[in-house]
């Protein structure tokens, strides 16, 4: 076969396990309808291809093996999804809230330790046993208290006591999936654990995590906290080590994530520099110090997909070098995501997988005509302008369909901060090579980078700190990405499209800016997040947004702030408190979005806080604010609804406030965090609360006509003028819930 009759099947390959992930946004497995239809796609673009590119001499049984190799990975990528087996300890998991009882499990250490968002020790385990030296396979996610969970190392068997507890869907699109996320990894359950109760192994005597944790103390006593972090994130990847969440974010926001990810650019930079210590050696010599080079940092970084690609197709540049011929990039480029794939085809949707191709893509095949454009400039300035931005232009179109958000001064930030980011990268692999055989000569490196190091976390805090470091662009479609992405590979393939990529990429701005600027000013909607501790609830009206409640960081963090990406919004017109207590998440919430006005019952809020009794009006809203009672009044022209907060009320307070108000003309709508009995007898026409008590429900019999909307399962609950309220899930009668 030829080398063109080789691209083109492995080609097939990739876009049939693309076609799987049209349908799996929710769900990883494929309905038989979706499985025909992707079947159908692969084989109708098989035959659409061998139509229009009869000119490239490709014999028509080329087309058919390709459309044969699309469908049958297809099949493959379903083969290879993991599912729970017959002893899975998933099943063990009660569904009832009061079943949550304490277990004992006793399993292996899979990962290593590392901190999460909460401040407790994670790590993956593998059951063994449960309770009564009961039998059990599969793999548990592990969430331990920081005291308890220290001094937990990889590969130790340990026993635990904890809680059981099936992990959480995203409950807005845009939100973290935490149940899919770990669905691809196999695990099908979590465990909150409260104790160690015995460690069956010592520390194992050797292992690549030794080695890592040999260069991150090292680091850390050479820069001290968060320097000694940041290096080592920089050298081995952020899931090497335990980085402040701060500092992550930062970059995140910078548009600097991959920084913070072993990547192409960590590879290039070792084999470089090993290419020019061994430049005096023979070409077999440098293969071997390569290579081997190329497999300890591997090893160093935890086997991940970018780096996999990375010293793929290093190593093909130094075979390559031995037989004295050339490297066709994007040819490496293509095998290197086919091998990874066949391995692991689940990665295709593994977005850092995605966008490490494409960041490369971007380098093979853009970066050459911006570095002609950028010619009148020396060479050096010429490069670190186009790197960034060669990959840029590839990646942003996937960041957006995915995050909804746009770093904007991520150009001129990758753009500055590159020489930075090198010299500390290059130093930090020194220092590290060194750490691994004298300990304190690798601190003493490390300590070099010190300046470097603070000047590019005050440079990451500058650009963050600046006016819209980070823009909402709202929701971008699928067609609308696919169409973006096809006009990039026009201008790619086109000399005649080249000409006009000025005209292209205003049509590409247009295409996303004008959907999202006619929604947000002509949106009139209302929101329900179901977040812990109390609903979030935003109200949008024509470009004007109010946010109700603000839930613990941790849910605004994952739920609140992607569905204000997701909807395009900025800033806050106004957000109202109605808890009574006093929290600090208000100053992280006003950090991470613009607050116009603050309305609380808090004496010791902003300055701009206005009074409880004022009234917020709109086009379509009308708002009250309450003195006295922690609850919101909004009005529409057809209903009413009360938003009450956490503090406890009872009937007949909500019955003297309607009565006062006189509320009784129009339907009522109840949110509120918590469902009591003495409020059933309001009988509102809808309640949106999180799950009722069955007594409770069992023993009323006057709500037969309300409308209960459960927030404790999946998905937001939406208002609007035309369609009512509308969720994920089915609307019930209380009568019909058991």
């Amino acid at each position: 076969m030829t080398r063109n009759s080789w691209i083109i099947l492995c080609l097939a390959y990739i876009i049939g396990l693309l076609s799987t992930n049209l349908f799996t946004i929710s769900n990883l497995s494929l309905t038989p309808q979706q499985l025909c239809i992707a079947i159908a796609l692969v084989s109708g673009l098989a035959l659409i291809c061998g139509v229009l590119l009869k000119t490239r001499k490709i014999s028509s049984k080329v087309w058919l093996s390709a459309a044969i190799v699309g469908i049958l990975a297809i099949f493959y990528f379903q083969l290879r999804i993991p599912q729970p087996g017959i002893d899975d300890i998933s099943y063990q998991v009660e569904v009832e809230p009061q079943g949550q009882a304490i277990v004992t499990v006793k399993g292996k250490v899979i990962t290593e330790p590392r901190l999460n968002a909460s401040h407790k020790i994670k790590f993956w385990l593998k059951a063994e046993e449960i309770e009564d030296r009961q039998k059990v396979s599969g793999k548990l996610y592990v969430s331990l208290p920081l005291l308890q969970g220290t001094g937990v190392n990889l590969g130790e068997t340990i026993t635990l006591q904890g809680i059981l507890y099936v992990p959480q869907n995203a409950v807005v699109t845009g939100g973290f999936d935490f149940r899919s996320y770990l669905a691809r990894q196999g695990i099908f359950a979590g465990m909150q654990g409260l104790e160690i109760v015995s460690n069956y192994d010592s520390e194992p005597v050797w292992g690549w995590w030794k080695l890592r944790r040999r260069i991150v103390r090292s680091n850390l006593r050479g820069l001290g906290s968060p320097a000694g972090q940041l290096v080592s994130s920089m050298v081995l990847g952020r899931k090497a080590v335990d980085l402040p969440a701060d500092i992550r974010d930062r970059f995140v926001e910078a548009g600097l994530a991959h920084v913070l990810a072993a990547s192409g650019f960590h590879v290039s930079l070792l084999l470089g520099l090993i290419l020019k210590l061994t430049n005096r050696f023979t070409a077999k010599t440098q293969l071997t110090v390569g290579i081997c080079s190329l497999i300890i940092y591997l090893g160093l970084t935890g086997v991940q997909a970018s780096v996999s690609r990375a010293c793929l197709m290093g190593s093909a540049v130094l075979v390559a070098m031995v037989l004295e011929t050339k490297v066709k990039p994007l040819g490496s480029l293509l095998l290197a995501a086919a091998i990874i794939l066949i391995f692991n085809p689940l990665l295709i949707n593994d977005l850092g997988f995605q966008l490490s191709f494409l960041a490369t893509f971007g380098l093979i095949v853009t970066m050459p005509e911006l570095q002609s454009a950028l010619d009148w400039l020396p060479p050096t300035v010429a490069t670190l302008i186009a790197v960034p931005l060669a990959a840029s232009i590839w990646v942003l179109p996937l960041l957006c369909y995915e995050f909804n958000v746009v770093a904007t001064y991520s150009i001129v930030v990758n753009i500055l901060c590159t020489p930075l980011i090198m010299l500390i990268s290059l130093g930090g692999m020194l220092g590290g090579v060194i750490s691994l055989i004298l300990p304190i000569a690798g601190s003493f490196i490390a300590w070099l980078l010190l300046y470097p190091t603070l000047l590019l976390i005050g440079a990451i805090n500058f650009f963050t700190n600046l006016p819209g470091s980070s823009w909402a662009i709202g929701q971008i479609s699928l067609s609308v990405l696919l169409i973006i992405y096809s006009l990039l590979l026009s201008i790619w393939l086109n000399r005649q499209w080249r000409k006009n990529w000025r005209l292209i990429l205003m049509f590409i701005f247009t295409l996303i800016i004008l959907p999202i600027g006619y929604q947000h000013f002509n949106l009139t909607q209302i929101a329900v997040l179901p977040v812990q501790p109390e609903p979030v609830i935003i109200i949008q009206d024509r470009g004007k947004v109010v946010l109700v409640n603000r839930g613990n960081y941790h849910s605004f963090k994952y739920t609140v702030l992607p569905f204000l990406a997701q909807q395009g919004i900025n800033h806050l017109d106004y957000y109202i408190n109605l808890d009574r207590q006093f929290s600090s998440d208000f100053v992280n919430i006003s950090d991470r979005i613009p607050i116009k006005t603050v309305i609380s019952q808090l004496q010791n809020t902003p300055e701009n806080k206005q009074n409880l009794d004022s009234v917020i009006k709109t086009d379509s809203f009308q708002i009250y604010c309450d003195r006295q009672l922690p609850l919101l009044q909004l009005e529409t022209t057809k209903e009413t609804w009360l938003i009450l907060g956490k503090a406890k009320l009872n009937s007949t307070e909500i019955q003297q406030y309607i009565e006062q108000n006189n509320l009784t003309k129009k339907p009522l709508t109840l949110v509120s965090p918590v469902l009591q009995l003495d409020w059933m007898l309001l009988n509102p026409d809808n309640i949106l609360s999180f799950s009722p008590q069955k007594k409770i429900i069992r023993q009323n019999t006057n709500i037969s006509n309300s409308n209960f909307y459960n927030l404790k399962e999946k998905g937001a609950v939406i208002w609007t003028p035309q369609n009512g309220l509308k969720s994920t899930f089915n609307k019930l009668s209380f009568n019909s819930i058991f």
